[in-house]
């Protein structure tokens, strides 16, 4: 038998698990945001992406997310001229790494609101569970 309120706790189970790995991904551009290379004119830290997509489960019959892939972003590196650093090629050139941080902090937040309504979804369905349960005892 299909149960809307365990399917509604479900996609927002599969919501938190997709959003938290969102949230580890972002972290980790934002740690490495100007991790340069070890060797002189080497490739610095390259940014992460994290896609969704939709998958239907057959049980339930509801979309949930899932993570589709984790790539890397093939944009340009940041290059700044500084002959001492230890990272710069013969040039004087330094590569620093494609992050920016005000396009990540506006994913982190868009991922934390997200994260918060699924955790909503599943205290309201655990509430509303409670309050059937409770129906049912006072009406036997």
């Amino acid at each position: 038998m299909f149960d809307p309120l365990s399917a509604s706790m479900q996609i927002a189970g599969s919501g938190l698990a997709a959003q938290s790995v969102r949230l580890r991904i972002v972290s980790e551009n934002i740690a490495n945001a100007d991790s340069t290379s070890a060797l002189p004119g080497g490739d610095p830290y390259s940014r992460k992406t994290v896609t969704f997509s939709s998958i239907l489960d057959k049980t339930t019959g509801a979309s949930q997310v899932e993570i589709q892939t984790l790539g890397t972003d093939t944009s340009a590196f940041r290059i700044e001229r500084n002959p001492s650093h230890p990272a710069a090629d013969s040039n004087g050139i330094v590569k620093y790494p494609n992050v920016n941080l005000l396009l990540e902090m506006a994913d982190m937040r868009e991922a934390n609101r997200s994260y918060e309504a699924n955790t909503q979804v599943i205290k309201e369905g655990r509430d509303l569970l409670g309050m059937t349960i409770d129906l049912l005892r006072s009406n036997s």
